[in-house]
């Protein structure tokens, strides 16, 4: 890899991070030597990219610093298509949407050598299709976790008794077979699933929820998918 090359491979490792990125961690992904990561860090701070860190805590990238915009390549162009085909498949009917406008978007700025790779990527994301059909606009449930409103609903459990919840959104999990809400409910004062198919009216109200999504879902995670993941492998998960 050319050291130009390595030294946006480093901003772009940065940028994705959420928290301080090892050096070491760094060195591995590139596969050159922590001396040549902390010289090529050194570079870039020398020459005013906004990195804050330090050997042996981590480092991070400031908000707000702006690159030109990085080659794809065609690993990258490959994993986008493959995702943009599962929204395609399992996405809701605005998801799809935005799937198709972000391909076309995408193949309008990439050379001409690299269309063919992403327009024809030799990647499948299967069509099992869902058993069930949403009763409700899902889009709503997305603009309502992105404003962190609460939502008021109509909802049927598996056996068919109703009840009336609200509930705070904080994800939603595309599934083969339906779509599922993870949510804070009001009523049982827990982190709960709602299918959508079973949501017979909802409302999205003005009130807003505290603390922020970010938080719940981070508790949610540890709570219900920390220790299932921790099951299945022996390393530690990570969120996602």
């Amino acid at each position: 890899m050319r050291r130009a090359d390595r030294l946006l491979q480093i901003i772009q490792i940065l940028r994705r991070a959420r928290r301080p990125y090892p050096a070491s961690a760094i060195a591995e992904e590139l596969e050159v030597s922590l001396r040549t990561i902390y010289r090529d860090i050194a570079d870039l701070m020398g020459n005013r990219v906004p990195i804050r860190g330090e050997a042996g805590v981590g480092y991070v990238l400031e908000d707000g610093y702006d690159v030109p915009p990085l080659m794809f390549t065609e690993a990258e162009l490959e994993a986008i298509m493959l995702g943009m085909r599962m929204v395609q498949e399992r996405g809701d009917d605005e998801l799809k949407l935005g799937a198709r406008d972000a391909i076309a978007k995408i193949a309008a700025v990439i050379p001409e050598n690299l269309k063919s790779t992403f327009i024809d990527a030799p990647l499948y994301a299967a069509d099992f299709g869902l058993k069930t059909a949403d009763t409700v606009d899902v889009a709503q449930i997305r603009f309502a976790m992105r404003d962190q409103r609460k939502l008021k609903l109509n909802y049927s459990d598996e056996s068919g008794a109703a009840s009336e919840r609200i509930i705070w959104p904080i994800s939603i999990g595309y599934f083969r077979s339906a779509r599922v809400v993870v949510a804070w409910c009001e009523l049982r004062v827990d982190f709960r699933h709602f299918r959508t198919d079973r949501i017979e009216k909802m409302e999205v109200l003005d009130e807003r929820y505290r603390p922020r999504r970010a938080t719940l879902y981070s508790d949610w995670w540890k709570i219900h998918m920390l220790p299932y993941c921790e099951q299945m492998t022996p390393q530690k998960s990570r969120q996602p």
